[in-house]
């Protein structure tokens, strides 16, 4: 077969269908190929008239058809099928191929990956991609990690195919190995902490306002005209005006109040523990999933008492303005928090990530898209060093004006009875983080009671431990 396509594409379920129709629509001739040939036979007959494809029922031949220094996507099931798929390209492949993963990936896997492919003379690319089965058709948010001279043959592709913002790609060179694939998983983390925010939100405005759904949908409506303009919001409302078909219900009725999960919440809460990085709002969000898909505990709980009082709102508007301001204020601490494991994950691997670059390609595209990303850009490009995002000169301000409203919603929460876990922990970080002195010192005491486990001074350097068993003197353990 003679080599004419520009990339390829293995994995022609929806979403590298839909990728591979993206590359043909900039241009480029893509080679195409699925186990089941049926599938590759479906976008010929769907989409072949749409660019240039090169079909391929044969993972020899797909490698034959692909233009030096071959670049293949892989878009297929994560784990065992993708390292089966990885393999027969690798048998195939010659010195300087790239081999692109745009599954989620666990990061690790793809850090693994990358050095079994680099000593075979090939290139592995971990791509994180954010938007969906649309996103991947119109333009998503690429994140591709890998090696920089990878990156001059595949970058030049991704970014057209990506989403654009004033002309900017949503696509850059993250950061070696499994750089790529952690930012997106993250990505995905703070988007668990963002659309736990917002369902927080409306239950306080059904609860506290007796609407319905439709008139919350105006309210999330009326708040694409502020800070909290986002794509998240922007599909809230559109989900509260829908109506089921079959028994004329608002369909937020009509669902099952239990939400899934894929996994990239829990990677992101299991690698900051691991990291020793607070991202509590993620953690909660990914926790309250969980607690809604208990049906055995919460079947249960009808003899526990809630002793809660009425919920009663005399200001609608202020009321609303109080939730909007809380929103905002929590979402700030949810993306601080993700930059800072980012920071850590960076420093821990030695992976250069410009944060500012990466606020920037998250503009559009993906699901955690908001306007305020264009702040978080502009932040770290004043400041790559900024330890704490939310203390910048253009966030501080603004989410000190709403931690008043964030007191008063949690409060209210409390004491009406309505589970808040991520405007909860939002407050209790930001208390936290700008507290003069914490607790911790006694839990300190305590571990060196129980364990000799140490602990330092304020007045003195060194390490100390107390004698606790016995005449409870200090000494100096340095």
């Amino acid at each position: 077969m003679s080599e004419t396509a520009d990339i390829g594409v293995v994995g022609l379920a929806v979403m590298g269908a839909n990728l591979a129709r993206n590359l043909v629509s900039h241009g480029y001739s893509v080679a195409v190929y699925n186990r089941s040939y049926s599938r590759t036979e479906k976008l010929m007959a769907d989409h072949g008239h749409e660019g240039t494809f090169i079909p391929s029922s044969d993972i020899a031949d797909f490698v034959a058809s692909l233009s030096r220094p071959r670049v293949a996507i892989i878009l297929v099931q994560a784990g065992a099928p993708t390292d089966a798929v990885i393999d027969q390209l690798a048998e195939h492949m010659e010195e300087g191929d790239i081999i692109v993963d745009c599954g989620n990936a666990h990061f690790k896997d793809t850090i693994r990956r990358e050095a079994a492919i680099q000593a075979r003379g090939l290139h592995f690319v971990g791509a994180g991609i954010s938007g969906g089965e649309e996103g991947a058709l119109e333009g998503p948010s690429i994140m591709p990690g890998g090696t920089p001279e990878s990156y001059e043959r595949v970058g030049p592709m991704l970014e057209k195919i990506s989403a654009h913002v004033d002309g900017e790609p949503c696509c850059t060179y993250i950061g070696a190995d499994g750089a790529g694939h952690f930012v997106k998983m993250v990505h995905n983390g703070i988007e668990y902490a963002d659309m736990q925010l917002i369902a927080e939100a409306y239950d306080l405005l059904r609860k506290g306002l007796g609407d319905t759904p439709e008139q919350i949908a105006d309210i999330f409506e009326s708040w694409m005209e502020t800070e909290l303009n986002s794509y998240l919001i922007e599909i809230t409302a559109e989900v509260l005006r829908q109506y089921d078909a079959e028994t004329g219900k608002p369909l937020v009725d009509v669902i099952v109040d239990a939400a899934s999960q894929k996994g990239t919440g829990a990677w992101t809460v299991q690698t900051a523990l691991e990291l020793g990085v607070p991202v509590t709002g993620i953690g909660e969000a990914t926790f309250a999933r969980g607690l809604s898909s208990s049906p055995l505990q919460r079947g249960a709980s009808a003899p526990l008492e809630s002793h809660a009082l009425s919920i009663e709102v005399e200001d609608r508007d202020e009321f609303i303005e109080q939730v909007r301001q809380a929103l905002y204020a929590s979402k700030i601490v949810a993306y601080s928090q993700g930059f800072d494991l980012i920071q850590a994950a960076a420093d821990f691997y030695g992976w250069e990530i410009d944060k500012g670059e990466l606020a920037k390609i998250w503009r559009a595209g993906c699901i955690i898209r908001a306007i305020f990303l264009n702040d978080i850009t502009d932040a770290y490009r004043a400041n790559p060093d900024l330890p704490l995002l939310m203390a910048d000169e253009h966030f501080a301000p603004k989410i000190n004006a709403c931690i008043p409203s964030l007191r008063q919603i949690v409060s209210r929460g409390a004491l009406t009875a309505i589970p808040l876990p991520a405007f909860s922990s939002s407050l209790a970080y930001f208390d936290g983080v700008r507290a003069d002195r914490l607790p911790a010192a006694l839990i300190q005491g305590q571990r060196d009671f129980f364990g000799a486990h140490t602990y330092l001074r304020v007045d003195n350097e060194g390490v100390y431990h107390t004698e606790w068993s016995g005449d409870r003197t200090e000494s100096r353990w340095d």
